[in-house]
């Protein structure tokens, strides 16, 4: 099947005629981070920014380091300007993208005038474009781009480098067009705030409900038409718990013969039960819809069964006739860790699960209409997650669209 008219096979793939090819060497100027000494750090000054501060998209505010604002002129060169583009050299491979060799991080406003320090390295457009940092950034989350960093580091997975010049030889299309190079950018960078505002949302959200859960799940405020007493009770008192049991691993697969085995953490996402290990002998059942709680490490987390399972050794089952205590148990996982215990690592065990204390209203239907307001705000939050991880799913697809000029903006 021959090319389509108006395009060309180049080493990245068909782009338009009028795009080129280049090496990242050849776009940008580059500054390679400053070794500062921890004698100097302080409280308070000019922030420098490590690898370690920064996620896969972002700069974290805690921990933050600081030299004195008095030697800023010195530091000159290592100054960050908004839209400059920092690249880890150190860290893990892919797919571990939070600490990720190669990862990048666009400088924003709030974070300008920061000190680049070492084991990372600033990239700038040779011309100084806004818009193409833009376009650089995006390349540089590409499939392609971490293939290439696949290729290149050196090391183990946990402690991964590359090199500079390893680094710069990826290869990137553009326009030639300023235009046409503005206009991708603009769309790419409208999504971005899109998906930025989301994150805002959720957060925003998720605090709230956190709020309103210490509001309702103490009793400090009450729902309209409800004033009855509260009583505090043993979680065994008030719950059905049966404690895992794993079966030996020889009845283990991943074929999908018997029911999935839910044995951790590990087995669980976003408070859902997922499929990863199935068993064919089946120890003790757990049923969909069933309230699970972690009894290892990490422990006291919670989830619920989206389908029927093996109960494992690392969680137990919690059941109930209504969902309050769902949430209860939610509010309550940071307490648990003042009565894990462990020596290779916590553990709690069905006497320590059963008498866990949790403050109930005594009037069922209050329980009930408790359950069912938080349950209302989890729906609402799982409504904008979906938007989000759709959003997400939207910026990879115009990334594949826009930076092969597979879709054209003018």
């Amino acid at each position: 099947m021959g090319l389509e008219i108006g395009y060309k096979q180049t080493e990245v793939g068909v782009i338009p005629d009028e795009w080129e090819v280049a090496q990242l060497s050849e776009l940008i100027t580059y500054t390679k981070g400053f070794p500062f000494k921890s004698s100097e750090y302080q409280s308070t000054g000019i922030r420098v920014l490590r690898v370690s501060d920064t996620t896969y998209d972002s700069i974290k505010a805690e921990d933050a380091i600081y030299v004195s604002d008095r030697n800023v002129s010195k530091y000159a060169n290592w100054q960050l300007k908004e839209h400059d583009l920092i690249v880890s050299t150190v860290g893990s491979k892919p797919p571990m993208y939070d600490s990720m060799v190669g990862k990048v991080i666009l400088i924003d406003h709030s974070h300008k005038n920061m000190l680049l320090n070492q084991n990372a390295v600033l990239l700038r457009d040779r011309n100084h474009r806004e818009y193409v940092q833009r376009i650089l950034l995006n390349n540089l989350r590409t499939k392609r781009y971490f293939s290439h960093i696949e290729a290149i580091f050196r090391g183990n997975a946990n402690q991964a480098s590359v090199t500079l010049k390893e680094l710069f030889q990826f290869r990137i299309s553009l326009p030639l067009d300023d235009t046409e190079m503005r206009a991708i950018a603009t769309a790419l960078s409208d999504v971005d705030s899109l998906i930025a505002g989301l994150e805002k949302l959720i957060v925003k959200k998720r605090d709230l409900k956190q709020a309103i859960m210490q509001q309702l799940l103490t009793g400090q405020t009450r729902l309209p038409g409800f004033s009855g007493a509260w009583s505090v009770r043993g979680l065994g008192d008030i719950s059905e718990i049966e404690m895992g049991q794993s079966p030996s691993s020889v009845n283990y697969n991943s074929k999908g013969q018997g029911l999935p085995l839910i044995q951790g953490n590990a087995d669980i996402r976003d408070r859902q039960t997922i499929k990863r290990v199935f068993t064919t002998k089946i120890t003790k059942q757990g049923k969909l819809g069933d309230v699970l709680l972690s009894v290892r490490a990490p422990v006291g987390e919670v989830a619920r069964a989206t389908f029927d399972f093996c109960i494992g050794r690392g969680v137990c089952v919690v059941r109930t006739s209504n969902d309050f205590i769902y949430h209860a148990l939610i509010y309550l996982e940071p307490s648990w860790e003042r009565i894990s215990k462990g020596s290779t690592f916590d553990s709690v065990n069905s006497t320590d699960v059963a008498a866990v204390q949790i403050a109930v209203p005594n009037d069922f239907s209050e329980q009930v209409a408790i359950a069912a307001a938080l349950s209302d705000i989890d729906a609402e939050l799982s409504a904008l997650e979906f938007r989000f991880k759709k959003t997400l799913d939207l910026k990879q697809g115009m990334m594949q669209e826009l930076l092969t000029g597979r879709t054209r903006l003018v």
